[in-house]
């Protein structure tokens, strides 16, 4: 297996993953797509980036228990409650066994926002932490790199689909959204919504 081209997710270490691309049904991803476009308080966040704040390339949102409050490159979150629609969301991951108490929703609008390399392994998420990631939309490609041995393996997240990574991934690993010249299209739309489910602990 070349360093730089690990194609077969069973054979990588420490990789600790969970993919169902079709979590969802179309019509109910179709329709819960509508309603976090339309009903979250969408907003330009800063990020840390070189010791200077910049405006993030993609639009987010911070819901959860009130308690779960959330620092993230430099930045802390205060949550906000949830809407309909996150509720539907988190009360499906429940039905498999997964609960949390937060989630982080990104608004990619198009091939041009995306998120750069890092892994979700702040103090807040403990010593073990699990995210669901549950994406609707645009399909956009999802890279993974090994932070020591040069290990690379890629994902592409469609509508409706739910991506849960456990600790051992978090540890060993790092993910990010790369810029798209032609992201695939969703009913004619690039735009692509990401919500990270996690549990946060108040410290």
């Amino acid at each position: 297996m070349h360093a730089n081209d690990a194609t077969n997710p069973a054979a990588l270490p420490d990789f600790d993953i969970e993919y169902r691309p079709q979590f969802f049904t179309e019509s109910i991803a179709d329709s819960l797509f509508r309603q976090l476009r339309d009903d979250t308080p969408w907003t330009q966040h800063a990020v840390m980036l070189f010791g200077q704040k910049r405006p993030a390339p993609r639009l987010s949102s911070w819901h959860g228990d009130a308690d779960a409050s959330y620092r993230y490159s430099g930045i802390r979150y205060e949550p906000l409650p949830n809407t309909p629609a996150l509720d539907t969301v988190q009360d499906a991951l429940r039905a498999i066994g997964l609960a949390f108490n937060s989630v982080l929703c990104n608004y990619y609008r198009n091939g041009t926002d995306s998120m750069g390399w890092h892994s979700d392994d702040e103090p807040e998420l403990g010593a073990e932490p699990l995210i669901a990631s549950v994406s609707f939309g645009a399909t956009r490609r999802f890279c993974f790199r090994h932070k020591t041995l040069g290990l690379k393996h890629e994902l592409m997240l469609t509508h409706g689909s739910l991506l849960i990574m456990r600790a051992r991934t978090q540890h060993a690993w790092q993910h990010a959204i790369p810029k798209t010249a032609r992201p695939l299209l969703r009913c004619g739309d690039p735009a692509r919504i990401n919500l990270t489910f996690r549990r946060v602990y108040s410290r």
